[in-house]
């Protein structure tokens, strides 16, 4: 892939690139068709982009097998519509080689790198990680930066080092609630480096200093409302964005006062859209807390859309 493909490419990956969670029957066995059925939605309410078996997939609670078979079903649902970002990332530096070929074998757009989780390496064992990914590939790669559950902080200076030396590093998700942080990564990375939000009350202030977009799990609840937060941005329209970012604030909260994607699945289970069900170690919501979900949720799906909960 040359150089003025990657700047195609760094031209569409913009605005809201919805991360799908990963549906499963009652048997816990994924839900292929309902994942399809999803990203129909999702293209449909106006998602610039579409991810899969990031942390919103729950991907840790799926085999390598099983997560190349989602990666494969999503990127058959998608055909090309808009483009597609499966996470490939694992604690496991061979496994995130594996994902990252085979998503590059199923033809997406860019892979998502997920910073490996628990073993806490440090900054030159990850720049040796990521660039041995890099180079394995010649599809982009987008880094995903999430210290608050990889318990590790990829510094600036690393992914400067990494954009410089690996020309298919275009991008990074920043989960990442440290704001001078996100800042300097335009700074070091420069202007034209592809920085998403990964937080979702950073969403709009992240477009302000020149992101790229967001990859928010709230766009699983109201993806038209959050790839609206862009494309009003980019449209000039900064009052309409703002109003959107204020809207969608009691939902985002609701929806992280369990861990990620437990509020989502409870509240797409009320909608209809999915069985509301989660692999353990993950499970859902108190039902005090589900509750609350669905007070909140009626403020933002026409009720009627709701299904009562269990």
């Amino acid at each position: 892939m040359h150089l003025s493909k990657y700047a195609d490419v760094k031209k569409r990956l913009r605005g809201s690139i919805a991360p799908i969670v990963t549906p499963f029957n009652e048997d816990g066995s994924v839900d292929f068709e309902t994942l399809a059925s999803l990203i129909h939605w999702h293209i449909e309410s106006g998602s610039h982009a579409i991810s899969v078996t990031g942390t919103t997939g729950e991907p840790s609670s799926l085999t390598a097998e099983e997560r190349v078979k989602v990666m494969e079903a999503a990127a058959k649902a998608v055909n090309g519509r808009v483009p597609y970002v499966p996470g490939t990332g694992s604690t496991n530096h061979e496994e995130t080689l594996y994902l990252t070929k085979k998503a590059e074998e199923i033809g997406a757009d860019a892979a998502l790198v997920i910073v490996p989780y628990y073993n806490k390496p440090s900054q030159h064992a990850l720049y040796k990680h990521f660039k041995k990914v890099a180079e394995s590939v010649s599809i982009p790669i987008i880094i995903y930066n999430i210290p608050g559950r990889t318990a590790t902080n990829l510094h600036v200076d690393t992914l400067a080092r990494l954009n410089n030396d690996c020309p298919n590093i275009i991008g990074v998700k920043e989960s990442n609630k440290d704001f001078e942080h996100v800042n300097r990564v335009l700074l070091k990375c420069g202007r034209d480096f592809l920085l998403y939000s990964g937080i979702e009350l950073l969403c709009f202030p992240m477009l302000a200093i020149g992101g790229a977009g967001h990859i928010s799990a709230t766009a699983n609840i109201v993806p038209k409302q959050v790839a609206e937060i862009y494309d009003a941005w980019n449209e000039g329209d900064v009052k309409r964005a703002q109003d959107l970012h204020f809207e969608l604030m009691e939902l985002n909260d609701v929806l992280f006062k369990d861990t990620n994607p437990a509020p989502l699945k409870a509240a797409l289970g009320m909608m209809g859209k999915i069985k509301p069900v989660l692999r353990l170690p993950m499970d859902l919501p108190t039902q005090e807390l589900q509750n609350e979900i669905r007070e909140v949720l009626k403020k933002y799906v026409e009720l009627e859309d709701i299904i009562s909960a269990n």
